[in-house]
């Protein structure tokens, strides 16, 4: 038996693995970083037995609140993920299952590698009406990518859609490849009404090396991105940098800002209520599309999310409120849940990458109720 995370996203420190009744082990913290909590492993040779896998530093995590209710996912072939019983006590989280095969991968979310970033980026560009471009690189040499949509005509509205500040947070890229497969799909007429009245500007990952370190929030230098956009630099968060220089290059009438949320149950969006300059009519036009989301989506709710900021209470490091005050812009962070959703749940897959992609569907479909209006 083994215990393995020495691959693309992998996250785990074994402390004793001789016993499948009593496996030890912890959760790596980010590279210069306090932050930790996402995980990745497979386990090798322990087919048809009972295994208890218990990582003893949960309740250090960035947000322990997050392993209640919380069961972890499990795959045999890395594609098909499902949910096993999985226990918050005492400080420590103990996954206990039996294996149909001798290999079984563990995780804290399904992972989205960054094999499969370059598979989704390269079908994209593909398409006659999709340009990419490198805008970057990151501190481990990784290439930015961004998938422009369209062209730039006068009177198109400028949409941009970017995931993954937060590289444990794998369900946002999910997100995007369910929203692209329908931008993308020239028989929807729907995602063609939309191209001749927007062009799109599409970061898929914006963490390409905290992903591919298995990192939960920050990136190479431990800079968590989503705090990085008011004054953000090439030492520091380069990818915030380049991705912040060409939104002042090209604009920006609505952003979409792709998120998952460790303790929170439900899909909601966070919105700018609180910059100093907000401008209510944009405001407005905000929630009206999470109105809109909600009835062609019941996997999102508006009833449960974050308080909302005071009048000039705002933290303006963070992406949203930074994009509408710099851009007087739309802005929104969606968030989903690590668990299952409490309003629709499915105890098999929980909340799982195709909810995921159907929901990067819809958003489509809220987005052309208000283009028009932006």
């Amino acid at each position: 038996m083994k215990i393995n995370s020495n691959f693309d996203a992998g996250n785990i420190h074994v402390i004793e693995a001789e016993n499948p009744g009593n496996i030890r082990l912890r959760i790596r913290h980010d590279h210069n970083s306090d932050f930790y909590q996402w995980f990745n492993f497979r386990l090798t040779g322990a087919k048809g037995q009972l295994c208890a896998m218990t990582i003893e530093n949960a309740a250090g995590a960035a947000y322990a609140d997050g392993w209640k209710d919380y069961q972890a996912c499990a795959s045999y072939d890395r594609e098909e993920w499902f949910r096993v019983s999985t226990v918050y006590h005492d400080g420590e989280i103990t996954i206990q299952h039996i294996p149909e095969s001798d290999s079984v991968y563990y995780a804290y979310f399904a992972p989205y590698s960054m094999e499969r970033h370059h598979s989704l980026v390269s079908q994209a560009a593909e398409h006659e009406k999709v340009s990419l471009h490198v805008i970057g690189e990151t501190l481990d040499g990784q290439d930015m990518d961004l998938l422009t949509i369209g062209d730039m005509a006068v009177g198109k509205k400028v949409i941009w859609v970017i995931a993954r500040q937060h590289p444990g947070e794998s369900m946002a890229e999910w997100f995007v490849e369910g929203f692209l497969d329908r931008l993308l799909d020239d028989e929807d007429a729907l995602s063609r009404s939309l191209l001749e009245r927007a062009v799109f500007y599409v970061v898929p990952n914006m963490n390409p090396d905290g992903s591919r370190r298995g990192h939960l929030r920050t990136n190479a230098a431990g800079a968590n991105l989503n705090r990085e956009w008011e004054n953000p630099s090439v030492e520091n968060c380069p990818e915030v940098f380049y991705v912040r220089g060409k939104m002042d290059e090209v604009g920006m009438d609505l952003v979409l800002d792709a998120h998952g949320d460790e303790a929170l149950p439900y899909n909601f969006i966070a919105c700018f209520d609180g910059i100093p300059d907000v401008d209510s009519a944009k405001l407005d036009l905000a929630y009206d599309y999470q109105r809109q989301l909600m009835q062609f989506n019941p996997d999102f709710q508006m009833e449960y999310g974050y308080p909302k900021d005071a009048p000039g209470a705002a933290n303006m490091t963070i992406g949203t409120n930074q994009m509408a005050h710099r851009y007087q812009a739309v802005a929104m962070t969606l968030e989903m849940p690590f668990k299952d959703t409490a309003n629709c749940p499915d105890p098999e897959q929980g909340w799982s990458p195709e909810r995921c992609r159907k929901l990067g569907y819809s958003n489509l479909d809220a987005l052309a109720a208000i283009i028009d209006r932006l």
